[in-house]
């Protein structure tokens, strides 16, 4: 049959290095969490600058419809303010 297996490493250093390995993990973990949280406040200030971009597309979209609408009127009915009584 085969031979018997023997484990030259002893115990200590088999935990001393899965202690440094997560260690590093936890060190990659806190990173991630830091960028992440980065992001979230990147993507709250983008948000807020296309809340007011909305508002004042929407306020110019207005007031150009108000504009024509005006000079439609005023195109087909030139005396349309002073009407005759």
């Amino acid at each position: 049959m085969s031979d018997p297996v023997t484990v030259t490493y002893s115990l200590e250093e088999v935990l001393k290095r899965i202690e440094d390995k997560l260690d590093k993990m936890d060190g990659s973990l806190n990173k991630i969490e830091i960028e992440v949280t980065e992001v979230k406040t990147e993507l709250k200030g983008i948000n807020k600058r296309l809340d007011s971009q909305e508002f004042i597309n929407r306020s110019i979209a207005i007031g150009v419809i108000v504009a024509l609408t005006s000079g439609v009127i005023k195109l087909f009915f030139p005396n349309f303010p002073n009407l005759p009584h």
